[in-house]
């Protein structure tokens, strides 16, 4: 069901209640390997943007979620637990081959693995969510990854990674 998803989303939140709460779409599903019975992990792209990784470097909470969008059952499955964060410098060989090499190998883009220790898995209906129909993956992330290479995207992400939007410090700082 995971990998089959076009989309998932993960939510995750400073310990500040002034801070802003984070939920980011990802793609795809086939991004999320399954480690065992209660490990995941998800491969994760440079974006604008570094909540998620500030919120589990401040304090591991995570929630990741799937929703059938497509035909068949409806189904939304939540997984809850801590989370933490390997730069990819520090992601072990053995844990990179679970995923696909157009993210992890090919990819100037790719930034970081995210571990979740699940500690709750709940399944909702979904009965209310639209079918929708899948056209193609967008492109614009890969293009400007390829574009910028390696160090480009390195320079990237020290510039727009180094703290979340409330001054937490994030991944960037982890890298450099």
């Amino acid at each position: 069901f995971i990998a089959r998803q076009k989309v998932f989303f993960v939510a995750t939140a400073p310990l500040n209640g002034n801070h802003h709460v984070n939920l980011s779409p990802k793609a795809p599903g086939s991004s999320v390997v399954v480690l065992g019975p209660h490990k995941v992990a998800y491969a994760d792209l440079t974006g604008s943007g570094a909540e998620t990784a500030a919120h589990v470097m401040e304090n591991g909470r995570m929630t990741l979620m799937f929703c059938n969008l497509q035909e068949g059952p409806p189904k939304i499955l939540r997984l809850y637990g801590r989370a933490e964060l390997l730069v990819k410098e520090n992601v072990d060989k053995s844990l990179l081959e679970k995923f696909p090499t157009s993210l992890t190998q090919t990819n100037p883009g790719f930034r970081s693995v995210f571990i979740l220790n699940v500690e709750r898995i709940s399944s909702s209906c979904g009965y209310s969510l639209p079918i929708m129909t899948y056209q193609k993956t967008r492109s614009t992330l890969d293009e400007y990854a390829e574009r910028k290479g390696i160090e480009g995207m390195n320079e990237y992400c020290l510039y727009k990674n180094s703290f979340s939007i409330d001054g937490l410090p994030s991944v960037a700082q982890v890298r450099n």
